[in-house]
């Protein structure tokens, strides 16, 4: 018997498609080093980051002209908020790991309707990993279904953290308290902790929709768990694409995360 196709069947073959084009524009960059500038202080971008968003949004506007768009490298319009239905996407999320070689960087695209990502593409070029969800469909690395961890003990727990934000001093008030690990970009570590390696990752530091999105869904999907510092759930497609701040977790290990980091977190700005 065949399976009945998916709500968004279409979408998500397209998703796919936009990312694995643009990640062969990334690994093209990536493989012999390249130069870069820096937008604002400590925020590169690179050839690579401006050919693969001009990919990404020539296939999704093609095959769906009536939705909105939300990119890190595309001035941003508020035309989107009219829409029902909004790309939000990062065409190099992990520019800085990208441009030092560190290959834990990821090609983000996701569509949200209603304030809620329902198809999520994050690709990983220099490993070749793909991991796609789509809402109430489950989340798959390569093809196969992933899932989040079972670690229930917050002391057990490894958090993947942003090499950034430790130099910074930001995880020092968290060591000892949980076991951390520091790892690539944002949208890396969602994509990661939604395939088991880590139990949570969270942040105290803004970040926009175009880092978040994508993962987001990977992790929900995977069986975990995403919200505000306050626990609430993410709302995409917004007037500002900025975030607070968010935690992602494998779900068990939420309700404790949160407890901690309402402890811990003025120790730790």
């Amino acid at each position: 018997m065949t399976p009945p196709a998916s709500a968004f069947a279409r979408e998500r073959s397209v998703a796919v498609r936009a990312a694995r084009e643009a990640g062969a524009i990334v690994r093209r960059y990536y493989e012999p080093g390249v130069a870069y500038r820096e937008k604002s202080e400590d925020n590169p971008v690179t050839q690579a980051d401006l050919e693969a968003n001009a990919c990404i949004r020539r296939l999704l506007s093609e095959a769906f002209p009536d939705d909105g768009w939300l990119s890190e490298e595309t001035a941003d319009s508020h035309d989107r908020l009219a829409r029902r239905r909004a790309w939000v996407v990062d065409p190099l999320d992990g520019t800085k790991e990208f441009v030092q070689h560190i290959p834990e960087f990821c090609v983000c695209v996701s569509l949200v309707e209603a304030g809620r990502p329902v198809v999520a593409v994050s690709y990983n070029p220099a490993a070749d990993r793909l991991y796609v969800a789509e809402r109430g469909g489950g989340m798959t690395v390569n093809g196969v279904p992933a899932h989040v961890s079972r670690t229930a003990r917050v002391p057990d727990a490894v958090v993947l953290a942003s090499r950034s934000e430790d130099r910074r001093g930001e995880w020092d008030a968290f060591k000892g308290r949980v076991r951390v690990q520091l790892t690539g970009s944002v949208a890396f570590k969602l994509a990661e902790l939604a395939t088991g390696a880590g139990d949570a990752t969270f942040t105290l530091t803004p970040k926009n929709e175009w880092d978040i999105c994508a993962g987001t869904l990977l992790v929900e999907e995977a069986g975990g768990r995403v919200t505000d510092l306050a626990g609430a759930p993410l709302v995409f497609n917004q007037p500002s694409p900025l975030r607070p701040g968010l935690i992602a977790s494998n779900g068990t290990l939420h309700a404790g995360l949160l407890a901690l980091i309402a402890e811990v977190a003025p120790a730790a700005r």
